[in-house]
Order: C-alpha cells, then sequence, then structure tokens
C-alpha cells in the first residue's frame, strides 16, 4: 500500500484487521484501583475486566500522548499517513495527535498527513476506517481523498445501548439516582452521536427491545443502505451482537455487517453486555 493508518484503540481495530491492512493502534491507558492497563495486543482482557467488574472507583483512562503518536509516525515508510482519533469532544487524543503532526511534518516535510477527527468513537470510529480504505482504494490525490474521508465522517452515525450504567456512575457521567431508577425501571435507552458528542435517541423498556427497535429502524435512519458497512461492537456481548446482525440482515441490505469485539477503553465506559453500532 501507498498510505498508512493510524488510529487509537478506541477504534476496536482487531489483530486480524491490524495485520491484514497494516493499520497501527495508537494505544489508551486505563488506571483501575492504582494498576495501570495499556490497551494494547498483549493486554490480558480477562484481568482487565475482573478489575473493572469488582472496583467500586471510577475508572481513569488517559489518552496517547504526542510522544506516543510521533513515536509512531517515525516508523512510518509511506509518503502519505492517515491519522483517525476518537471524536475530539469526548477525549485529548485528537490534540496529542495534532501537536505529534506539527512536530513530524517540520522534520519531514516531504510527507503527507491528514489527521482525522472521526466525531466517533468504537463502532462508529471503525466505520469511518473502512469506509476510509474504500475511498483509499480509489484514484483521486491526497487533497481528494482527505477531502471525500472528511465527507464520510459527517455521514457515519452511532448508537449504542448499554446492559450496566455501573462505569457511568463511578466516573460522575451518569447521576448515581438516575442510574438506580433507569436500572430499577430496566430502561435500557438507545443512545446516539450528536456531531461528535453522547446525545438520547430514544427510550425502551428493557435491552432486548431496544436491540430489536434499532434492527428494525436502522435502514431508515440512513440513505444508501446497499453501499453500507455496518459495524457492532459488543463489550463480552456477542450473542447480541449476533441477534442484531440477524435482524439488520432481515429488514435491510446493507453492503456487508460485522461483528468486533471491543477493547479495553470502549469495554470500560460501554460496560459488560453493551453494544456500539456504527454505520
Amino acid at each position: 500500500m501507498s498510505y498508512k493508518i493510524i488510529t487509537d484503540t478506541s477504534s476496536d481495530v482487531s489483530i486480524a484487521q491490524q495485520q491484514r491492512d497494516g493499520i497501527i493502534n495508537v494505544p489508551f491507558k486505563i488506571t483501575i484501583d492504582g494498576v495501570e492497563y495499556i490497551d494494547d495486543n498483549d493486554l490480558d482482557m480477562g484481568a482487565f475486566v475482573d478489575a473493572m467488574t469488582k472496583t467500586n472507583n471510577a475508572i481513569v483512562t488517559s489518552c496517547p500522548s504526542p510522544y506516543d503518536y510521533q513515536s509512531v509516525l517515525e516508523t512510518v515508510e509511506e509518503e502519505e499517513i492517515f491519522v483517525v482519533t476518537i471524536s475530539s469532544k469526548l477525549s485529548g487524543s485528537h490534540n496529542a495527535a495534532h501537536s505529534a503532526i506539527d512536530a513530524f511534518l517540520r522534520a519531514h516535510p516531504e510527507k503527507k498527513v491528514a489527521l482525522i477527527d472521526s466525531k466517533a468513537a468504537s463502532a462508529g470510529q471503525l466505520a469511518v476506517i473502512l469506509k476510509m480504505q474504500a475511498i483509499l482504494s480509489e484514484e483521486g490525490t491526497f487533497d481528494e481523498h482527505v477531502a471525500r474521508i472528511r465527507e464520510a465522517v459527517e455521514d457515519t452515525r452511532t448508537f449504542f445501548i448499554l446492559e450496566s450504567f455501573d462505569n457511568l456512575i463511578k466516573n460522575g457521567r451518569m447521576k448515581k439516582t438516575t442510574g438506580l431508577v433507569a436500572s430499577a425501571l430496566n430502561i435500557r435507552p438507545i443512545m446516539k452521536d450528536d456531531n461528535g458528542e453522547i446525545a438520547l435517541h430514544e427510550i425502551n423498556r428493557g435491552f432486548k427491545k431496544s436491540l430489536l427497535k434499532l434492527g428494525q429502524e436502522l435502514g431508515t435512519l440512513v440513505d444508501h443502505v446497499e453501499d453500507r458497512v455496518v459495524v457492532i461492537a459488543h463489550a463480552e456481548g456477542l450473542e447480541k451482537a449476533e441477534f442484531l446482525k440477524k435482524k439488520l440482515e432481515e429488514v435491510a441490505k446493507f453492503k456487508d455487517v460485522i461483528i468486533v469485539r471491543t477493547k479495553a477503553l470502549a469495554t470500560g465506559y460501554a460496560d459488560l453486555g453493551g453494544i456500539v453500532i456504527g454505520v
């Protein structure tokens, strides 16, 4: 390939895809009860999930540093580089990548580097990367490709449904009373992206009902479904992901529906059983 894709581990790019497509992951770090877990391919996810479920304390996440990004950039031989980050409104990863790219280009003015704010996370971020690969496989200049990728970002949608609100409560992203009431009433809302931030899409009672509703409606929430790939990322919830995939294939003619397992960062926020959908 004449280009290289670099992304933070919010994207949930699998080891197989990294190896197949040469994608480089720059890891987040997650600290639980004073123990730091690096969200890379060597992470023991079983130990991470065990620590996450047992703690009563907040889970602390830290994004890749400018040094982390620049160290990776220095290893790239390709002239064209595309760096894709989690939404800049959700993390400092984008700003860190920006600083690294500025320094890198001063030292390597012959290189071409595009920084892409996915305005998403997890499955939504991966959906952007998959569309990016399709765009880069077609003829065009670097600038033309970048313009089309930015258009694809604006055309990407992300939804998620959570089974548990524990981690949101622990991390102060949801009031404890709200989480307790939602759990008691079995409320499992469908959430969505809103220009890089999180917004409510629809309230339902029961995870399966929300999953079924999204499966039935997703084909009507986006256009040109035949050209779209749906990414379903699950946090230890494979059966739910397979249920949703089957429903999507029954009601719409998407180009493809793929299932991936969330890495540590997305698992930490989606919590066990959570599902994230990007299209």
